[in-house]
């Protein structure tokens, strides 16, 4: 199978678990039934500076954001720490996360969400 990048499914949710402005999000899959059960989300996300994805708790599944460019502040249950281009993040079931895009230019990451 090929995607064409015409094909994804692009979503701009507002306001992600009450973090600031809106998000981008390119779906390299267009659904669970592509990650085969296993999961719920492949995506190239993109988020401007001073908007983000607010704190949130998993449950069920897990996530992790390979971050492609730009700088984030990454909250690991509470926790804030800054983030850039090659870090990896991991958020288990049970723990929370959020992320809010910092400096000049827009944070863009890779999120993948896999049940348990």
């Amino acid at each position: 199978m090929i995607r064409r990048s015409s094909e994804r499914i692009v979503d701009k949710p507002q306001h992600k678990f009450g973090a600031p402005g809106f998000i981008t999000v390119n779906n390299l899959i267009n659904g669970p039934d592509e990650l085969n059960g296993k999961g719920r989300l492949f995506s190239h996300t993109t988020i401007l500076p001073g908007n983000g994805i607010g704190y949130h708790v998993h449950a069920g599944d897990s996530e992790i954001y390979y971050i492609l460019s730009g700088k984030g502040e990454y909250s690991d249950n509470g926790t804030v720490t800054t983030v850039g281009p090659g870090d990896v993040t991991f958020c288990p079931p049970g723990e929370g996360h959020g992320i809010l895009s910092v400096g000049d230019e827009p944070l863009e990451l890779i999120a993948l969400i896999l049940y348990e």
